[in-house]
């Protein structure tokens, strides 16, 4: 068993080897595309990752199915600039995206940027994307004008909307809360309906899961692009009625339950069409979880921190990608990625062209294919905020460099809907080796001072092509959002 790439010989290898003959009867060069991206959903949130007092058989499945990622990354801890990186294969600072984008927003996704559908819509791919979109909500920054032939959901987050926590409607505008308009769900361009209540909160897993299965039914005769973006596990949490009180969990169990339940009909929808064969189905999420919410919150599973920090609890997520008769079943791969790299492998994979501007994400194929001496990303940078470099990593290393951020540890969290506090915390220059201590408590730099020395020239390459805010530098080959 080599250390950075474990194997594990489960039944599923020998399901996996009976099938291998099929492989040449597939499409392998157009394969359906199918991504599940959850919101605010931390590392320790699915069974497979060691989640508890729930169960998520579905996606446990996928997993035995496939490979499960144990160091895998989104590109900036917050909704929008997450969804620009997966979307483009870009650092979001490199196109101007940061933060989470709110109603009536004068930025969003520029139309200079090609995203993942409009990529492989040359490859003759229909697309859709069906949940929240967060990368502008005025027209011309919404799906269809992005490569997408179909769009259901949210334009943003289902808490940017004017009703309180305890899900009563919130009318003062004097606060920022009470100036959101209604919560719009969209088809194509144009509002279809509103979200008005926690009962209506509780439909949109049941929404996008009925709109993904009846895409899989339409587009089935050709090759499509699936982007399933749930809303679900931000906050507000909410859940219909057949799943309601069904975990030891709470709500938040509840609702990973029903999301266990939406990944299995898309899975049964494949099958029954005839297209799980050839399908690279991948199910991993924007940041981590929202500490803040407690109860309504999920877990870092061990890890530092969590959403809104470049702590490895904001931005290591869960990862499974399952490809029948390619990827092979059962594993673990431990090697560094990230969602930037989703869109060259795609690329890869069904003959694309590539962007013609610069990305930052690159080719794992050779991951998904069990290449245990593959080790195609490098290293990662954490970016935060407009374009503020607070980290990299490299193999088992992650420098952290002296920055202020919000901490959960030690105050109060959150309860049934509340938030807590969170309170200003900041860190000088630490050195962790991830590989003994992913919970980055233990500061190894003076013991280890060449590591420094080389991963501090890495940061000055990003510098020097990204930027940094903390260092007052501009950068030379950032690009500016889609203005209206």
């Amino acid at each position: 068993m080599r250390r950075s790439f474990l194997f594990s010989k489960l039944t599923a290898l020998v399901l996996a080897g009976a099938t291998t003959h099929c492989v040449a009867q597939q499409n392998t060069s157009r394969p359906n595309i199918v991504i599940i991206y959850m919101d605010d959903m931390g590392y320790g949130d699915v069974a497979a990752y060691g989640g508890i007092d729930y169960i998520t058989p579905n996606i446990d499945k996928l997993a035995a199915q496939g490979m499960r990622f144990t160091n895998f990354y989104s590109a900036q801890p917050i909704c929008s600039a997450s969804r620009a990186a997966i979307l483009t294969g870009c650092y979001p600072n490199r196109i101007g995206i940061h933060d989470a984008l709110f109603p009536n927003s004068d930025i969003g996704l520029s139309d200079q940027e090609e995203t993942i559908a409009g990529m492989l819509k040359k490859r003759g791919y229909f697309t859709g994307i069906i949940g929240k979109w967060h990368l502008g909500d005025a027209q011309k920054f919404l799906p269809l004008q992005h490569g997408f032939d179909y769009y259901f959901g949210l334009p943003y987050s289902n808490d940017m909307w004017p009703v309180d926590y305890d899900g009563k409607p919130f009318n003062d505008t004097t606060k920022w809360r009470g100036r959101f308009p209604p919560l719009p769900v969209i088809e194509g361009n144009n509002p279809i309906r509103y979200v008005h209540t926690m009962q209506d909160q509780g439909m949109l897993t049941t929404w996008y899961t009925q709109k993904a299965v009846s895409f899989i039914s339409q587009h089935k005769n050709q090759p499509f692009f699936l982007y399933l973006a749930h809303s679900m596990v931000h906050v507000p949490l909410a859940v219909s009625d057949k799943f309601k009180g069904k975990s030891k969990q709470g709500l938040f169990g509840d609702v990973m339950m029903e999301i266990d339940w939406s990944v299995g009909e898309v899975m049964k929808a494949l099958k029954e069409n005839g297209l799980a064969k050839n399908t690279l189905f991948i199910f991993t999420a924007d940041n981590g979880p929202w500490l803040v919410f407690g109860n309504h919150a999920g877990s870092a599973g061990g890890l530092r921190e969590g959403k809104g920090t470049t702590w490895d609890g904001g931005q290591k997520e869960p990862a499974i990608m399952s490809w029948p008769g390619v990827i092979p079943a059962g594993t673990v791969c431990n090697k560094l990625a990230a969602n930037i790299d989703i869109l060259p492998t795609l690329a890869t994979i069904t003959g694309a062209p590539l962007p013609s501007r610069k990305i930052d994400g690159i080719n794992f194929l050779s991951l998904l294919k069990g290449d245990e001496n593959a080790n195609p990303r490098d290293h990662l940078y954490y970016y935060i905020n407009k374009n503020s470099l607070q980290a990299v990593r490299q193999g088992p290393w992650k420098l952290v460099l002296p920055h202020r951020y919000p901490s959960f540890v030690g105050g109060v969290p959150g309860k049934d809907a509340w938030p807590g506090k969170a309170h200003a915390d900041s860190t000088g220059l630490a050195l962790y080796d991830l590989r003994r201590d992913p919970g980055e408590r233990y500061d190894v730099k003076e013991q280890n001072p060449d590591v420094v020395k080389q991963l501090q020239q890495l940061l000055e390459q990003a510098r020097e092509d990204l930027g940094d805010d903390l260092t007052n530098r501009p950068g030379k080959n950032r690009r500016p959002a889609g203005k209206l």
